[in-house]
């Protein structure tokens, strides 16, 4: 059984220790090589074209990374003008998400020299936005990803964001080791910050990292602090005089370590949401825990010991932090059990029942339960929405503390491709609920809003596996999550209820919500255009299909056009974005479907449900139903083999 850990244990600050350490409109470079050979300003041959040579000239003049800078001489030597077009073609695209992108040379991927110019903007934004901004500063965490060919590193990613905004006078709380995402906008609440970055690409493939923004109210940025950070980044390309000197900013008085004291104080703040001290002492279910070679193990020790819960048993060769995930395919818990089958053995080994899975920065959480017949159930995003909602109402009505809020004012939420499980809940218990778009940004900013109204905002989510549980981190946390329903898990047991179980209870009371979600691959941007703009034309100039495949269609919300036929003057009330794709079917069947692009993946997902009134409980019915409709939404919309789709890997 894995150790408790002690807050003791956590290594004090070495500042040694780091020192070594929506859409821009794309310049396609031409493809064509000139074969004619003109001698450019450092010495190195003409690639034959002279936008890209301008664009080599000028990232050697500012990049002191050898490696990178070395990559790109030898690109150029080598005459590899598909590589320099793929590196200099475009720039990463700033968005709400931030950065997500390869580690590697060039203005399209994560570097030195993109990270500092990327911090140079958002510094120049930030100065603009805050006259108090060198009174409160800014925090930066990092997870573990490294890119050893490149030299790039989360870590050493987050220490030349610092060194920017230390070179402005911007105090910066850089941690000192790896934390999960979910610890930067507790910073920034708790400390009362102005802003907040996280370098990680959560689950995305090893070679990739990302620069993720918080703002001052604890949330991610939200247009338009998008674009003004990206026209920010675009007239700060050249590197300030002290944007590179690390080692300089690691000795500054402007730097502030928070590790210890945000850890400590993260922990007492989630034990406000623990209500079964004693059962926790004494529960006899045992579980399984995997942070999937990510920063999760320690963190979630310590959430477990916050709820005098056992420890949960870790799986070894997944526990510590490597940025090769050597173990897995995907570091994704959301992809199932391919990701779970050392924890799978793990559990048989133990007799646990429970597995909880994080993802690499531990903002996300699975979770999987053994079935009486031995096989494991893996939960999906919906089905632990349904769960947790259910536990944190459940909760919240029992609690009997001064100042409780009224039933009127609590809220949920949810963004709007996830189960409207909770709806149904809050129409029969009578609070709130709320749906948002797509992404824990605008949950968080929707949160905010509300709590600065005087409501409590219970708990929100999205089918990504991705949970708010607490207020004090408005954004999904995996961590505080794993605690909660480790508590939850331990409940049940003590009244001998399985997860399962209860989750057929709350479709019972409420009504099934069966859902089913996937994607298809898709990496030609045309393609997925044509895709799109086809519906919206389908039956004649900007007309949606009324049927597919023999389900009537009742209603099209467009979110990416503001379309909505549902509202009288056809306008949505949700907030549209040209720069993604996005449309919801409404069936006569009571069959919801939503289409839409990825923001961080080459993906057209899919999302949809069938909801059912309390009472209808023909649960093969109503998934054959639901099954037909996503065939025929593949066949007749998405048309695979038509449109070269790759669909998800099994």
């Amino acid at each position: 059984m894995a150790d408790k850990p002690d807050i003791s244990e956590i290594s004090q600050f070495d500042k040694t220790k780091l020192k070594k350490t929506e859409t821009q409109e794309k310049n396609t470079l031409p493809t064509k090589e000139i074969p004619k050979k003109i001698n450019m300003e450092n010495g190195l041959e003409s690639t034959g074209d002279s936008r890209l040579d301008q664009a080599v000239t000028q990232w050697l003049l500012y990049d002191k990374n050898p490696k990178t800078a070395a990559a790109v001489r030898s690109m150029v030597k080598d005459k590899a003008l598909s590589e320099l077009q793929r590196c200099f073609g475009a720039r990463m695209e700033f968005g709400t998400a931030g950065l997500r992108a390869a580690m590697g040379p060039g203005v399209s991927c994560m570097n030195d020299l993109t990270i500092i110019q990327t911090t140079q903007g958002f510094c120049a934004y930030l100065e603009q936005c805050f006259t108090d901004l060198k009174q409160r500063g800014v925090v930066i965490g990092f997870d573990a990803r490294a890119h050893p060919p490149s030299g790039g590193s989360s870590k050493r990613f987050a220490c030349l964001a610092a060194s920017v905004l230390i070179s402005r006078g911007v105090p910066v709380y850089l941690f000192s080791d790896i934390t999960p995402t979910p610890y930067v906008p507790f910073t920034v609440s708790h400390l009362g910050l102005c802003a907040g970055i996280m370098v990680t690409a959560s689950h995305n493939p090893k070679q990739d990292n990302g620069y993720k923004v918080y703002w001052a109210n604890g949330a991610q940025i939200i247009p338009p602090h998008d674009k003004g950070i990206a026209a920010a980044i675009e007239q700060n390309l050249e590197p300030w005089p002290e944007s590179w000197d690390t080692d300089g900013a690691l000795q500054s008085s402007l730097l502030n370590d928070p590790y210890q004291d945000i850890h400590r104080e993260y922990c007492q703040t989630i034990q406000q949401h623990c209500f079964h001290r004693e059962l926790n002492k004494n529960t006899k279910v045992k579980i399984v825990h995997t942070s999937v070679h990510g920063v999760g193990h320690i963190f979630v020790q310590a959430a477990f010991k916050a709820f005098d819960l056992h420890p949960p048993y870790a799986v070894e060769e997944q526990k510590d932090p490597d940025p090769e995930f050597p173990t897995v395919k995907y570091p994704n818990p959301e992809e199932g059990e391919g990701v779970l089958t050392l924890s799978f053995a793990l559990a048989d080994k133990e007799g646990a029942t429970v597995i909880l899975a994080n993802d690499p920065d531990a903002d996300r959480l699975a979770i999987a339960e053994k079935q009486k017949s031995g096989q494991w159930r893996v939960f999906s995003g919906n089905e632990l929405g349904a769960l947790l909602g259910w536990w944190m109402f459940q909760c919240w009505k029992q609690q009997k503390v001064e100042g409780k809020a009224s039933i009127k004012d609590v809220y949920m939420l949810s963004s709007t491709v996830s189960s409207k499980i909770l709806r149904a809940i809050a129409v029969k218990e009578g609070f709130h609920f709320e749906e948002t778009l797509t992404g824990f940004k605008w949950m968080g900013n929707r949160a905010r809003e509300l709590m600065d109204q005087g409501k409590t905002v219970l708990f929100a989510f999205e089918e990504a596996i991705g949970y708010m549980c607490s207020h004090a981190v408005l954004d999904k946390d995996g961590v505080s999550a794993a605690a909660i329903a480790g508590e939850f898990v331990s409940y049940l047991a003590s009244k001998n209820i399985t997860l399962s179980h209860q989750l057929r209870t709350v479709y019972e009371e409420y009504g099934y919500h069966i859902t089913k979600n996937s994607y298809f691959i898709c990496h030609n941007q045309d393609t997925i255009k044509r895709l799109f703009d086809r519906l919206r034309n389908y039956d004649g100039e900007n007309s949606y299909p009324k049927e597919c495949g023999g389900f009537a269609i009742t209603a099209v919300r467009d979110l990416t056009t503001g379309y909505d036929s549902n509202q009288p003057d056809n306008k949505a009330v949700l907030p549209t974005s040209k720069s993604s794709q996005m449309i919801t079917f409404t069936f006569a069947n009571g069959g919801v479907a939503t289409m839409r692009t990825s923001g961080t993946e080459p993906k057209i997902k899919y999302y949809t449900e069938l909801c059912a009134a309390p009472g209808n409980s023909d649960l093969n019915q109503l998934k054959a139903e639901l099954d037909n409709l996503v065939d025929a939404i593949v066949e007749h919309f998405y048309q695979p083999e038509k449109n070269n789709l790759t669909p998800r890997p099994e």
